[in-house]
């Protein structure tokens, strides 16, 4: 069947058969007009004619045409064709589907996002020293940071997994565990909340093992503790975005920019592959393009 007619019969169907929006079928024909558009300058004439290969060069060449193509749109574009092309073949209008081994693109990386150390100063000096809870939330925000913990591993920590003096045992994904370095400042301020503030919450709630508590006595659940980090955010007056897991990223980027081997990283943050432990290689790197752009006289 000629491409347009084929389009004009697959579009009819979504849109009386299938019932899908006016906004998904515009969608799809905006999409398919300009695949249409191109097989013809290709000389395809009969959709039966349309192969697993040139298939592929299409959709290659929609990715060429723009060096950063939106995955997402990239995607949807996929989608489409693949939905046209199972549409013919299972009405009978051609043999065979030629998009049946199209596998979406695979999504870009996306680099973590870590704050200055600078921000992580003031992030950690948000919470008041002295109200009760703002001791308990600078020692939460000082482990996350010290450690590279994960917030729901913070939260289920226990008190006696402290009882190692300057390493703390963490429970990660998996229930596998691992031993890291505390640090001089994060334990100092672990042990005044420890002193100070959890008997008096503890006393509030059922007797708990769990290290970090809420007002109530009860454990600190990864819904508080997210918003212990934003409140400390916003306090701090840092704009850019800050999720549990920005002490994580910032704690892994910070290693590697003063030197850390990316393995010893590896380890500290419980990754199962270096090769996840290596994207924040490539935060550093970017650190340190931007610091010679700005400082090397004959850099640009």
């Amino acid at each position: 069947m000629q491409p347009a007619r084929a389009l004009d019969a697959y579009l009819r169907h979504v849109t009386v058969e299938r019932g899908l929006s006016a906004h998904t079928v515009a969608a799809y024909r905006r999409d398919l007009d300009g695949y249409v558009e191109w097989l013809t300058a290709q000389g395809v004439m009969d959709t039966a004619d349309v192969t697993p290969a040139v298939v592929a060069r299409f959709i290659a060449e929609r990715a060429a045409a723009d060096p950063a193509p939106a995955a997402t749109s990239l995607a949807r574009l996929q989608s489409s064709v693949r939905g046209w092309h199972r549409f013919l073949a299972r009405e009978g209008i051609d043999q065979d589907d030629p998009s049946g081994r199209l596998r979406p693109p695979k999504a870009p990386q996306r680099l973590p996002k870590a704050l200055t150390i600078g921000q992580v100063e003031r992030l950690l000096a948000a919470p008041s020293p002295d109200e009760p809870l703002g001791i308990r939330d600078r020692a939460l925000l000082e482990l996350l940071y010290a450690t590279g913990a994960r917030v729901s591993e913070a939260v289920g920590l226990d008190v006696d997994d402290l009882s190692h003096g300057e390493v703390l045992r963490l429970r990660g994904k998996g229930s596998k565990e691992r031993i890291v370095p505390i640090g001089s400042f994060a334990r100092t301020a672990v042990d005044a909340y420890l002193t100070r503030v959890r008997p008096m919450l503890a006393a509030k709630g059922r007797a708990s093992s769990r290290l970090f508590l809420g007002a109530r006595g009860a454990p600190l659940s990864r819904q508080s503790a997210w918003l212990v980090i934003r409140s400390a955010a916003e306090a701090a007056q840092i704009t850019s975005e800050v999720s549990p897991h920005t002490l994580r990223h910032s704690f892994a980027t910070h290693l590697l920019q003063g030197g850390a081997d990316v393995r010893v990283v590896q380890e500290l943050l419980g990754h199962a592959s270096v090769a996840t432990t290596q994207i924040y290689t490539h935060v550093s790197v970017d650190a340190l393009r931007d610091i010679y752009v700005t400082s090397h006289p004959r850099a640009r």
